[in-house]
């Protein structure tokens, strides 16, 4: 396997986001790099991005959670971010990603985890729930789910994937832009390019639209079948925080309240905004993490 990894330098002067990195290696010369902020000592909150984002998605939001009392950690996935970047689109599955986030989790011993996920960040972190559910108190869910195949996949999804996959053209910042309703800022959209330095280095982001279980039968379609089965009995807190411009999950949201447990009674929210809620509505997006968290310390 072929790793390229982004020169750091590339990532100087970002605008809002001046969190120290931090490395851990998931497999032999593979290097995965997360932010980690506030106490150390404080009960984890884990914010995993999708596609084609990064940790950087997470800016406005990660100081606001740890300057309540939270430890906030929010991994780059392999392919994406400051994390080292397999060359090859067949070095990416679905169980390898799963097999990564894994080990991070392992390695840094996290427990009473507050998972909150959006876009891949759903597909990986509800299944990584479903398998370490010992690790994880609470999931806060923003436009996402966990797809089995079974279910018709809207035809935006379609064209995506077949862009994603055939077009010599894939420029990640406008990918934002279109998933976002506020105009983001020219340095906004450098600092979403900036993992890529040339087209070589895309190759997780084109992957991932391929790997979504979208007919019954394949290996990931029966391993999130499984996970559905934990999560169908999920008593834990589970909140759906959708935005109302979101062509590609919409309704999801209501498919999990019905199907688990532990969303029963929650303050489940619809927020303004596109695919990225974290761009159009990060302060309420924050709010609903802190508030879960503190009417849980409260009870």
């Amino acid at each position: 396997m072929r790793i390229l990894r982004t020169d750091e330098a590339r990532f100087a002067g970002l605008p809002d986001y001046p969190f120290a990195p931090n490395h851990l290696d998931v497999e032999p010369g593979l290097r995965m790099h997360y932010v980690d902020e506030g106490p150390r000592g404080a009960s984890p909150v884990i914010m995993l991005h999708g596609e084609p984002s990064w940790s950087y998605l997470y800016r406005h939001m990660i100081p606001l959670v740890a300057n309540a009392g939270h430890r906030v950690l929010a991994p780059d996935l392999i392919g994406f971010g400051k994390s080292d970047k397999p060359a090859s689109v067949a070095d990416y599955s679905y169980g390898r990603h799963l097999a990564w986030l894994a080990n991070w989790l392992e390695q840094l011993d996290l427990t009473d985890i507050t998972l909150v996920c959006q876009n891949w960040g759903s597909l990986l972190g509800l299944r990584l729930a479903a398998e370490h559910r010992q690790r994880f108190s609470r999931i806060i869910v923003g436009n996402g789910m966990l797809p089995t195949g079974e279910a018709p996949v809207p035809a935006v999804f379609s064209i995506w994937k077949a862009f994603a996959t055939h077009s010599p053209w894939f420029p990640v910042g406008r990918i934002v832009q279109l998933g976002t309703d506020r105009t983001l800022s020219k340095a906004e959209l450098a600092a979403y390019e900036a993992p890529f330095p040339s087209a070589e280095f895309k190759a997780g982001a084109r992957a991932f639209p391929k790997l979504v279980p979208t007919e019954p039968g394949t290996p990931d379609s029966e391993a999130n079948k499984a996970a559905w089965q934990v999560l169908e009995k999920w008593n834990k807190p589970f909140i759906t925080c959708f935005s109302s411009g979101d062509p590609i999950t919409r309704g999801g949201d209501r498919h999990m309240q019905r199907r688990i447990p532990g969303a029963h009674g929650q303050p489940h929210i619809t927020l303004r905004g596109g695919h990225f809620l974290q761009e159009d509505s990060p302060e309420d997006f924050a709010r609903i993490i802190i508030d879960a968290l503190k009417s849980e310390m409260a009870a």
